[in-house]
């Protein structure tokens, strides 16, 4: 996806080329939604709920596994510390 984001934006194939890894990472940091790696990172950061709803099924299962497998990477102390956030918003809400 990365190769083929690169050919798409910047006609580079990198396999091919001496790209210096500073200039690489430049140029990965440029890439735009339109290249196959833009539209995955566009679908694994969107938060609109609007924008959600218009998901199709791939933009969903897309998002999911992301959402699933970040999830995963998590701390007990992250995971405990986001729990004990939603406590405190129940307790306001409900309270």
């Amino acid at each position: 996806m990365i190769e083929a984001s690169f050919l798409a934006q910047y006609g580079i194939r990198l396999r091919g080329s001496d790209l210096e890894w500073d200039e690489f990472c430049t140029l990965l940091s440029g890439i735009m939604p339109k290249t196959p790696l833009g539209q995955v990172v566009s679908i694994r950061s969107e938060d609109d709920k609007e924008m959600l709803k218009n998901f199709n099924e791939h933009q969903k299962k897309i998002r999911q596994d992301w959402r699933s497998k970040q999830a995963k990477l998590r701390t007990d102390d992250e995971n405990e510390q986001m729990m004990k956030q939603l406590e405190e918003v129940f307790a306001r809400a409900f309270g």
